[in-house]
């Protein structure tokens, strides 16, 4: 039940990914029922799930469909929210999210999927897969619920480094246009950079240079750089790869993570106010429900690391079954189609004629319906 896949699924050409079972603030429970979602929906998936033997045994004996579509690979130490990216390169050999790596690196598994440390997975993935020759700063890129027709925006770094200089904004904008042709079918993104303002004048030095250097290189890498927007262009329809540092991309998510989860209480309470306020909500009950359905933070859970040998989705920490299956799905459809390979091919040419400009029109972001 919990070997390896048999002869019958390597014929069939399934796609394994790689999953760290011990990084999520549930625990393994949890991830074994995500997976197991996933499996139900998706009949090409198998996955190694990496965590102590005796505890994921029984859970995965619990999932029928998991039957001879797991591996489980004995790792006895985790890596705690606490812990230190550096401490974890020194000791982290023994861990489930050393060994979810290095099931990509060895080439066992299309992409890698944690719910652990952010910090200190970038950390090990760096270490495991390495960058991409010529990636100074790799990213973490997020979907964001947006305006555009696709339904979302693809905003990076939000939280792999703090600083970015120039050069890495540019990369950020390469890479950040690849991801978008090859998840939601966009030939010729339009890019904007982060700035306090949409004038060329404001903002920072390497603001400044990155506006020149992404301009430059924006015809012959076929993308259109839209220049400067603002906040509020996050979730609006001005651009398609929303391209900032680190910190002031994680200051933006956790943003809108509380203003979302505000929204939501908000309208509780407003339709549980009086009874014609109740009356209205069932009125309303399918409009509702499709807004809810939208502006639900599981269906986008799973940022994915840009600039790496390998693809690694990185889930939410809190995520349920449904967040840990969204990001189970990213690294599938980006395995399916070989993103590794074109990103590594675009980062190459770097500003040359694009590679992964007829992406498939079948793969599409992980939040479409199965």
């Amino acid at each position: 039940m919990t070997g390896k896949p048999d002869q019958n699924q390597a014929e069939a050409g399934r796609i394994t990914i790689s999953v760290d079972a011990m990084g999520g603030d549930a625990g393994p429970a949890v991830v074994v029922a995500g997976i197991a979602m996933s499996a139900q929906k998706n009949p090409d998936i198998g996955f190694i799930l990496h965590g102590p033997a005796e505890q994921l045994k029984p859970l995965v004996a619990k999932k029928r469909v998991l039957n001879g579509r797991v591996e489980i690979r004995d790792a006895r130490e985790v890596v705690t929210m606490e812990d230190k990216p550096s401490q974890v390169m020194r000791n982290g050999k023994g861990t489930s999210m050393w060994s979810a790596l290095d099931a990509v690196k060895n080439g066992e598994a299309g992409g890698a999927v944690s719910c652990g440390n952010t910090g200190a997975l970038m950390a090990l993935s760096m270490l495991r897969l390495r960058k991409l020759p010529g990636v100074n700063r790799p990213a973490i890129a997020i979907l964001w619920p947006s305006l555009n027709p696709q339904g979302f925006n693809v905003m990076l770094d939000v939280g792999a480094d703090v600083k970015a200089d120039a050069e890495d904004l540019l990369q950020y904008a390469l890479m950040g246009t690849s991801y978008v042709r090859n998840s939601m079918d966009i030939a010729r993104p339009r890019v904007g950079l982060l700035n306090v303002g949409t004038e060329e004048h404001k903002g920072r030095a390497e603001l400044k240079e990155a506006f020149a250097l992404i301009s430059d290189n924006a015809e012959k890498s076929s993308f259109e750089f839209v220049g400067f927007v603002e906040g509020s262009d996050i979730p609006g329809d001005t651009a398609d790869v929303i391209v900032t540092d680190g910190f002031t991309g994680n200051v933006a998510i956790k943003t809108g993570e509380g203003t979302a989860s505000l929204m939501r209480t908000a309208l509780r309470e407003a339709f549980q106010y009086s009874f014609l306020s109740k009356i209205a909500a069932l009125l309303a009950v399918t409009s509702l429900k499709r807004l809810s359905k939208r502006m639900d933070p599981r269906r986008v859970n799973g940022g994915v690391f840009l600039g790496l040998n390998g693809t690694v989705v990185k889930s939410h920490g809190g995520a349920d079954a449904t967040g840990i299956s969204a990001a189970v799905k990213l690294a599938f459809r980006l395995a399916q189609h070989g993103f590794a390979e074109k990103l590594a091919a675009r980062v190459a040419s770097a500003g040359a004629a694009p590679q992964d400009e007829n992406a498939p029109r079948e793969l599409r972001t992980a939040t479409e319906k199965d």
